[in-house]
């Protein structure tokens, strides 16, 4: 596993995530932003917090995922989680 890889994932209301990391780094992530208007038809679906809430981990992919196919890079998140702690 990539120290990055994210094998768990908690909603923790509107677009804010808290992700636990392979290398054990636990940090929280606010999406908010990178969900605005216009985000492409694969990411609309999440600006509706009802649908962002059943995130989960893709174990094969190291990254949250959605129903609708959509993800996001775990190197990113990582990045974005370490520049919040």
């Amino acid at each position: 596993n990539a120290p990055y890889e994210i094998i768990a994932v908690e909603h923790l209301g509107g677009h804010r995530l808290r992700l636990t990391f392979a290398d054990g780094f636990i940090g929280d992530v606010d999406l908010s932003d990178r969900l605005k208007t216009p985000n492409g038809p694969m990411f609309q679906p999440l600006e509706e917090v009802a649908f962002f809430a059943k995130v989960a981990v893709d174990p094969e992919l190291g990254t949250v995922v959605w129903p609708n196919g959509a993800d996001l890079a775990p190197d990113v998140l990582h990045q974005q989680a370490l520049s919040l702690a």
